[in-house]
């Protein structure tokens, strides 16, 4: 899954937001300098990837993509099942949209010192686009897909996504619904384990 839906599935415990959005950036066992929470959201992060990754209904999303992608077409679902979630995202929070995206974005502008150097850069990005909220609309996406397919320096073509974004629309919603239901499920259990464990 991608950020939104990460900082979602944290359950608004700022740490373990923090922890489930800087996980990217931790190899190996490098969170042990963090505190209790964050560790539980790095491992929360883990658990869901590897639980996503494997999931019949994203499996099903990526047959949907054009071949051209590659590798690259689980990191577009991921884009796309954040612009779902967005979009939806009455049907999930009682918490609107702007407020939540306002509260994440001013918490990772005050916690940013301390987290690694590219969540640090990411944090600034994702700042100054107002990329979370921008989430819910369309030409938020397409200007993510964009970006990503720069990095790529164009070997991703990903870039050419929002044609299957707009082709298939109905689709990758109806897949993003049943799956996420089962996503919440699985993280609010996880989530105990985890701090249990830690």
């Amino acid at each position: 899954m991608n950020f939104l839906a990460h900082l979602y599935l944290s359950k608004n415990n700022p740490n373990i937001m923090i922890g489930n959005f800087i996980a990217d950036h931790i190899k190996g066992n490098n969170y042990e300098g963090f505190s209790k929470e964050i560790q539980q959201g790095i491992f929360l992060h883990r658990a869901i990837d590897t639980y996503t990754d494997a999931h019949a209904l994203v499996r099903k999303s990526k047959r949907r993509l054009h071949k051209r992608y590659g590798h690259y077409g689980g990191v577009i679902i991921d884009i796309f099942y954040d612009y779902f979630l967005a979009k939806n995202w009455a049907k999930y929070s009682e918490i609107p949209f702007d407020v939540f995206t306002d509260a994440v974005n001013k918490m990772f502008s005050e916690a940013s010192d301390g987290l690694p150097i590219k969540s640090q850069e990411f944090i600034q990005y994702m700042i100054a686009y107002n990329l979370l909220f921008n989430y819910q609309f369309e030409d938020g996406i397409e200007k993510v897909l964009n970006g990503m397919n720069q990095r790529t320096k164009g070997k991703s073509k990903m870039n050419l996504a929002i044609e299957d974004l707009k082709e298939l629309n109905k689709e990758f919603e109806e897949d993003f619904m049943l799956f996420f239901e089962d996503l919440r499920n699985f993280s609010d259990q996880k989530l105990k384990e985890i701090k249990k464990t830690l």
